[in-house]
């Protein structure tokens, strides 16, 4: 109780030093007499506590939180990256995920795909992960389908999104999902993780002169390698992953430097991280035409 104490009063101290960004018709509002500034910032009490430790953060502050709270993440595989993914961004306190994903939990997932567990063998993956986000925050609203996207339904999911991640294992799906962001002009963060490597990348049409997906791989190159082939070890898909949720929120507040135009290469053998720099291909056929 005393470290609770001790807590929530450092919450109420930094709070009270961000005395305008705080709505007045919550019970910490009326016992400081705050008036309202803008109803945009809706957050309660309990809210305030649960991201404390983020609101906290200058480049957040609540104002970031609240963004987050407002936002609107698809997902797009609900297996090794798109797990950890989705659990970061539940935690961080996104208010709508949707996932997608059309396979089952196997026993063999659950080595590297943290969403799910043993009970969950032979059940959805979609209804497994959403399980678990509202374990972790009911604050997030998750919308779970057990399908594959693609088509007419891709091009309205990813419209209705604030950002898209890619967590998929097949090229196909990757060159759909890119070729409706870039319809829609809405960031993708993609991320791939096989035996110890690992890669992430931004791309976001219309901003900062970025490439796509299509620039960086040719729809007509070789197949994607999969781990079920290669294998993976553990932790990779985790780190990968999360990396693509702390880009999401990166993107959604608008603070730091997001990966656009770059490719960060992971050698888990070595640990050594990689950069390469990507440009605008003038002759892709997915986003050289849209200039």
């Amino acid at each position: 109780m005393e470290v609770l104490s001790k807590t929530i009063t450092q919450v109420l101290d930094f709070v009270s030093q961000r005395i305008l960004f705080l709505n007045s018709y919550t019970l910490l509002g009326r016992f400081l007499k705050i008036q309202p500034v803008n109803e945009k910032y809706t957050m309660n009490d309990e809210q305030l506590l649960r991201y404390s430790r983020q609101i906290m953060l200058p480049q957040v502050d609540i104002a970031g939180q609240q963004k987050l709270l407002n936002a609107k993440i698809l997902i797009v595989g609900a297996g090794g990256l798109g797990s950890p993914a989705a659990m970061y961004l539940a935690a961080a306190g996104i208010g709508q995920l949707t996932i997608y994903d059309d396979d089952n939990v196997d026993l063999s997932n659950l080595q590297r795909q943290i969403s799910h567990f043993t009970k969950d063998i032979g059940k959805a993956k979609v209804t497994s992960t959403c399980q678990t986000l509202n374990n972790i925050n009911p604050d997030t609203h998750v919308i779970a389908v057990q399908q594959r996207l693609a088509g007419e339904p891709l091009l309205r999911e990813v419209n209705d999104a604030d950002a898209v991640l890619d967590c998929s294992d097949n090229f196909s799906t990757r060159f759909a999902i890119n070729k409706a962001c870039v319809n829609r002009q809405i960031p993708l963060i993609s991320g791939a993780a096989i035996r110890f490597e690992g890669q992430v990348s931004v791309f976001f049409p219309g901003r900062n002169n970025s490439p796509c997906y299509n620039c960086l791989y040719q729809e007509n190159g070789e197949e994607m390698q999969s781990c079920s082939e290669n294998g993976v070890i553990a932790p990779i898909t985790g780190i990968i992953g999360s990396i693509q949720a702390l880009e999401a929120i990166k993107l959604l507040t608008n603070i730091g430097d997001a990966l656009i135009g770059r490719l960060l290469l992971l050698d888990g053998l070595t640990m050594e991280w990689n950069m390469m720099r990507l440009r605008k291909n003038p002759s892709c056929p997915t986003c050289g035409k849209t200039d």
